[in-house]
């Protein structure tokens, strides 16, 4: 492989950077042979051939086609029975051909005779090399197309399903090659010298395309040495120490405008980037083709979870329907909206509040019922069982692209790279091997260990426990800004204020949450990155891992900590009216609403979710690159405001792309999802409305990281992956994490074991009639604490001697007077009885889909196993053309030399080394 530098001859300060054009591959020297074998794994065999109307040459038209199907060698029945037969075709053309048929012989040949065959296959391929030969005579042109095998297709009933799935689904399909239907398979390999001679060499320009060419020079660049600093810099180090400002592959030409030639981003922005086409699939092996695996890998897992919303909901808004229309139906809120009970509560808060009828919190009941009701059980079950069905169609799907993008044999070419050093640790590594020169100590084998590394883990715990803390403090402080705020407007004057307190209460103080946790997010990940690279990790791939596990750490305790509290925390420990709970002496600690506390942790997640994906997922990640595209359009005009027009059309593309932002990773574009995966399922049980929402911003999601990778960002360079890595991990940690929390939801913040134990142990008609008062318990207000008593005791217009509040305590006429009753500890065992059977019930489910779904299609397993068997059979007769070719010049040098060797005077007389045959 020769690698050749092409220098831009524009002068220096007619452009806007210095750039080395570099051209890979444009020698590959390849020996010819009889037949093509194989292809690369980055050539599409159909580009230039323009999808088999034309030979590979792509100027040649086909004019009829001869089909066979060779049988294998009497040998080999019992491996060809678990595999189908080859199939191979001939292209014919009119035209004189003066050359032998390539690969003559059957599929596969690669030199040599082929083991011997029956008596009725012998004469079939004896007359085909005849026919053919004479047809080559007469002046046809004849084309082998012999790496093809059959892929195993659906019959009967399921191949018509398929075929009006396929009818139906037509207009939502990209109108990109990619997507018309396959029935074959070309053999694939990855290309290396040793077997150059089975590829296709003919066009050396298009044999690898574009990505893979880029991804040669990125290694080559990787690997090419820079001594003058004392130490071995590759393109990694020199990037790092500003020897060159930038490094980066070319698009392969404009995507917009009425003379643009058409190319692969063209065809991405009109089919993939656009926001007209959302209602379309995904050209997921197109992206693939142009960005890489690993990013072809993340769009095809957005669009798996995208997809896989749709049931969630369908199945959310049946939920949310059903306590719409049972909200008329509910007991406990009917009894807690009539006025005739004439219930009266406690005071929320200390001497400015007073007391306050239980009807007055009607709507927020009737509301609660909307999220509160025995549907929400089920949905809670049904998506843990969607987020494991979720997960097994994921694995299945990515082994179905591993397939067909011939990542099925990674592995190996994986751990091959991974170990390469980073330019960071290899800086590290120097200046350690440096200071042991200077003490005269060894420095073979040098490399940083945990003595090296220690003040660097010591940060990074310090620094994540302490960043952790400040999360704990800010819900703190906005509990304080709670409690304050509620007692400031209870001192109100206005009847208007006063009875929307919990309302401004709660939706100002989410708002706070949603600001803070938009802000520190970003601060963590900056932060997290830090933390990373001082720990100076030693390859990319532990690099990236880290800097995962510390992100999302951060940003999950950062953007679930405020919900946590509302879901576990508020109104647990307020104690009860004469004895509350303070913080620091003065502040009370916070009560759930008459109807409890789920329709405040709906509002919470509703907003947060909403929020994040609105203002952080869509409007940052549109409006910040708009924002610096247009200041480096200003930037410009600045320096030539007159010649402005003059100077963009004389930009080239490597100009062009170089005013483009630089790629930073997929890192921020999984992070966002995975968060908001974590507020589809860990609190659904709260929120049904939750997957329609996620469902909505992903469809726009999806068109706005396409729009941002083809027109926003440098192309980056393709990175080969089998899978989503680490990422797989962290969502079946927080699926298994969402059943534990739905469990704890719905036990503890919801009222639905209450229900229950008051329906089938206290309940004298069987009914939900009595529920309400059966949860309240009592209080003589002669009992309050010396100034918590309310300043207006006659603001109900009558004195009031006994008031209620929400919790099973005695009464204030029992013995024990104002000690837990027995009811709580039912209602607690009932509770914990839940959580365990609901966790095990669902754990053992979601286990049964995952065992039930196989992680490997059963087509896809056949598919590999016979494309092995295949290759392999292929390698075998390479060999065994080598070895007869090997076995034929050792049989000329010995019959060359075999009349000397016999002392025979009439032979060595008559050899070439005898002229005339005389002495």
């Amino acid at each position: 492989m020769r690698v050749n530098e092409k220098y831009s001859t524009l002068p220096a300060e007619d452009r806007s950077v210095h750039i080395i054009n570099i051209c890979a591959i444009e020698d590959i020297g390849y020996l010819p042979s009889e037949g093509t074998l194989l292809n690369s794994l980055s050539v599409d065999p159909d580009a230039e051939c323009r999808h088999g109307l034309y030979f590979r040459d792509g100027r040649r038209k086909v004019d009829y086609i001869l089909v066979y199907h060779p049988k294998r060698p009497s040998g080999s029945r019992t491996l060809a029975r678990r595999v189908q037969h080859s199939d191979a075709a001939l292209a014919a053309r009119g035209a004189r051909q003066d050359q032998l048929l390539p690969g003559k012989g059957s599929v596969g040949a690669a030199g040599g005779p082929e083991p011997p065959m029956d008596y009725h296959e012998d004469d079939k391929r004896f007359r085909r090399e005849e026919y053919e030969g004479n047809l080559l005579e007469s002046g046809l042109e004849l084309e082998r197309d012999e790496d093809l095998y059959h892929i195993n297709e659906t019959r009967g009933l399921l191949k018509k399903i398929n075929s009006v799935l396929q009818k139906i689904t037509d207009p939502i399909q990209p109108k990109v090659a990619e997507h018309r239907p396959q029935t074959t398979k070309r053999l694939s390999y990855p290309f290396s010298r040793e077997k150059q001679h089975l590829f296709d060499l003919s066009d050396k320009d298009s044999f690898f395309d574009s990505k893979t060419r880029s991804t040669i020079v990125y290694e080559i660049l990787k690997r090419t040495t820079c001594t003058k600093a004392k130490y071995s810099m590759g393109i990694t180090s020199l990037l790092a120490n500003g020897v060159y400002s930038a490094a980066y592959p070319l698009h392969d030409g404009d995507y917009e405008g009425e003379n643009v030639d058409f190319n692969d981003r063209k065809l991405l922005y009109q089919e993939w980037a656009s926001y007209g086409v959302f209602y379309k699939y995904q050209p997921i092996d197109l992206v693939r083709k142009y960005f890489g695996e690993k990013i072809g890998l993340y769009f095809a897992w957005l669009g798996v979870y995208t997809q896989m919303l749709i049931p969630a909901s369908v199945v959310g808004i049946i939920v949310f329907l059903y306590g719409c229309a049972t909200v008329d139906e509910n007991i406990p809120s009917m009894e807690m909206c009539d006025q005739r009970h004439n219930i009266t509560m406690c005071p929320l808060c200390d001497k400015t509040c007073s007391y306050w009828k239980m009807s007055s919190a009607c709507a927020t009941a009737r509301a609660s019922h909307l999220f509160d009701n025995p549907a929400t059980v089920f949905f809670s079950v049904f998506m843990a069982l969607w987020a494991a069905t979720f997960m097994e169609h994921w694995k299945r799907k990515q082994m179905r692209l591993r397939y067909h993008w011939d990542l099925t044999g990674f592995e190996e070419e994986e751990e091959a790279v991974k170990d390469h050093p980073r330019a960071e640790y290899e800086a590290r590594v120097l200046e350690k091997s440096l200071r042991k020169e200077s003490k005269n100590k060894e420095t073979d084998k040098v490399k940083l260990t945990w003595r090296d590394r220690f003040p660097a883990y010591f940060t990074n715990l310090v620094s994540i426990v302490f960043m952790i803390a400040v999360t704990f403090a800010i819900v703190l402080g906005v509990i304080i800004y709670r409690i304050s705020t509620a007692a400031a407007l209870a001192m109100n004057s206005s009847p208007s204020v006063r009875s929307n307190i919990r309302v401004t209460v709660t939706a100002t103080a989410v708002i706070i949450n949603l600001v803070v946790i938009i802000l520190l997010d970003e601060v963590y990940g900056c932060i997290a990155r830090w933390l990373t690279k001082i720990e100076v990790p030693k390859t990319e791939k532990s690099f990236e891992e880290r800097l995962i596990f510390k992100a999302f750490l951060l940003k999950f305790v950062n953007s679930y900590t405020p919900i946590f509290y509302v879901a576990f925390f508020k109104g647990r420990f307020v104690g009860r009216p004469g004895d509350y709970v303070y913080i620091f002496r003065s502040f009370r600690m916070e009560e759930c609403a008459p109807g409890g506390c789920l329709m405040e942790l709906c509002i919470q997640l509703s907003i947060i979710m909403l929020g994040k994906q609105l203002i952080q997922n869509n409007l940052f990640e549109i409006g910040i690159p708009k924002m610096k595209k247009f200041i480096r359009y200003l930037r410009l005009r600045r320096q030539s405001p007159s010649d402005h027009d003059e100077f963009v059309k004389r930009k080239q593309r490597y100009e062009v792309d170089y005013t483009l932002e630089p790629f930073a990773g997929l890192t921020p574009e999984y992070m966002e999802m995975i968060i908001q995966f974590g507020f589809v399922t860990l609190f659904v049980a709260s929120f049904p409305l939750a997957p329609l929402f996620a469902l909505l911003n992903n469809i726009i999601e999806i068109r706005l990281d396409a729009k941002k990778f083809v027109t926003e960002l440098r192309r980056p360079v393709a990175v080969r992956a089998k899978d989503i890595g680490i990422w797989y991990n962290i969502l079946r940690g927080v699926g298994k994490l969402a059943v534990i929390i739905n469990a704890f939801v719905i036990s503890f913040t919801s009222d639905f074991i209450p229900r229950l134990v008051y329906l089938y142990m206290y309940s004298e008609s069987g009914t939900m009639h009595g529920f309400v008062n059966h949860t309240l318990s009592s209080f003589n207000v002669s009992d309050f604490q010396n100034g918590t008593a309310p300043n207006d005791p006659l603001d109900l217009g009558y004195e009031v001697q006994i008031c209620r509040y929400k919790d099973y305590r005695e009464p204030p006429w029992s013995e024990h007077k104002y000690d837990i009753s027995k009811d709580f500890w039912a209602v607690l065992a009932a509770r914990l009885a839940f959580v365990i059977v609901f966790q095990n019930l669902v754990m053992f489910m979601s286990d049964f889909v995952d065992w039930v779904i196989p992680d490997i299609p059963k087509d896809i397993s056949q598919q590999v196993h016979k494309e092995k068997v295949l290759m392999v059979e292929l390698f075998m007769r390479e060999e065994q053309g080598k070895q007869q070719l090997l076995d034929t010049w050792m049989e000329k040098d010995r019959k060359k030399d075999e009349p000397c060797n016999n002392h025979s005077p009439k032979a060595c007389l008559d050899s070439p080394e005898y002229p005339g045959g005389a002495l």
